[in-house]
């Protein structure tokens, strides 16, 4: 179960709540009975791996692996 962070409106102590994802978040504040609202915060995301860096999967710049793949004008009449 997630541990969910409230502060209240009135005395603004934070405090926390194991609660299961459909139980209704808590309005009264423990300590002054005042209105309390859930905080949310930004989650980690952490890339790991290989490809996720301008370095990582790349050889060249586009421009030179598109001269590369077209065929030059002497080696295509050399048949």
């Amino acid at each position: 179960m997630p541990i969910y962070e409230y502060e209240c409106g009135f005395c603004h102590s934070h405090f926390e709540r194991k609660q299961r994802f459909d139980e209704e978040p808590v309005a009264i504040c423990p300590k002054c009975q005042g209105k309390a609202r859930r905080i949310l915060h930004s989650i980690p995301v952490i890339f790991k791996g290989s490809g996720f860096y301008t370095t990582d999967n790349r050889k060249g710049s586009a421009i030179d692996t598109a001269e590369e793949r077209k065929p030059k004008k002497n080696e295509q009449k050399e048949k």
